[in-house]
């Protein structure tokens, strides 16, 4: 047999043992130098590795100061939730349009504001013209349960017109903040003279009624109503309807129509918590 046809594969393994000869040569001087690290070596690895831990350290440290952070924003959330009122229980939007510089979102919100819920509905467009963005609202629906009132209607209507989300916001706060008033108030008086005082139509009626413990039949009616224009300025009035029986009305004719106008020279006096209260005390004084 011709030993010609074998030699290819003897070059082949030839060629193989002398690239293991150089590798196993190549491991054991890589093996003796790293058991003879210098003491400079040594202290370089040390450094490299405190340098390491400290980076995986402030890693920690940054960590820490994000919940910081948001521990802080949730606490400036909620004060500002107390100071304006407003609770927000859910929010979506959704593309509508993208196109270069334009971009058109759907939104739809709602929440409440003291003890008034809302749900609004409208649509953003933003425009972004170098560094400043510019932002439009169209197609504004805003839904309340105090729309049957005639007042808060109109000033719905006349905002979603206008597309005027900060005018909604700014008077439904001071708004809701007149009602959550006038609630807090007629608790208040129901709690100290419950033998005086009824809510016919509970703490969110619009009227209290003063029954004298005195005498049977004579009552005072107090109207307060929370008036709301068109523009969102709110405005609280109130007044005095006496309900007196007849003999009473006969003796007294002249004290009696003067209630409903001293009432309202001591609202402008001493304001409405201390108006009700010396009426309250005159009533109940009464003989």
């Amino acid at each position: 047999m011709d030993e010609s046809i074998f030699q290819p594969y003897e070059d082949e393994i030839q060629a193989l043992e002398e690239e293991i000869r150089l590798l196993t040569e190549k491991y054991e001087a890589i093996r003796q130098e790293s058991t003879f690290f210098s003491d400079e070596e040594v202290l370089k690895a040390i450094k490299s590795f405190q340098r390491e831990t400290q980076e995986e350290t402030k890693g920690s440290e940054s960590l820490s100061d994000l919940k910081a952070q948001l521990e802080s924003l949730e606490t400036d959330l909620l004060f500002l939730m107390k100071f304006t009122g407003f609770h927000f229980t859910s929010h979506s939007k959704k593309t509508v349009e993208k196109t270069g510089n334009r971009t058109v979102e759907k939104h739809r919100l709602s929440g409440k504001c003291h003890s008034l819920s809302f749900q609004l509905e409208f649509q953003l467009l933003e425009i972004q013209n170098n560094e400043k963005v510019s932002a439009v609202v169209s197609d504004l629906s805003i839904i309340m349960e105090s729309r049957e009132d005639s007042n808060v209607s109109k000033f719905l209507s006349s905002t979603e017109e206008r597309g005027d989300l900060l005018t909604f916001f700014r008077s439904l706060s001071t708004y809701a903040e007149w009602y959550e008033h006038r609630r807090h108030t007629f608790l208040h008086f129901k709690a100290k003279y419950p033998d005086i005082v009824t809510l016919p139509e509970g703490l969110w009626g619009d009227f209290m009624i003063l029954r004298s413990p005195k005498v049977s039949g004579f009552e005072l009616m107090i109207v307060w109503k929370i008036h709301l224009d068109e523009e969102g300025t709110t405005t609280p009035v109130l007044d005095l309807l006496p309900k007196v029986p007849e003999q009473v009305l006969e003796q007294r004719m002249t004290s009696v129509e003067n209630i409903p106008g001293s009432f309202r020279s001591a609202l402008r006096l001493f304001g409405i918590e201390a108006a009700i209260e010396n009426l309250i005390k005159v009533l109940g004084s009464q003989k």
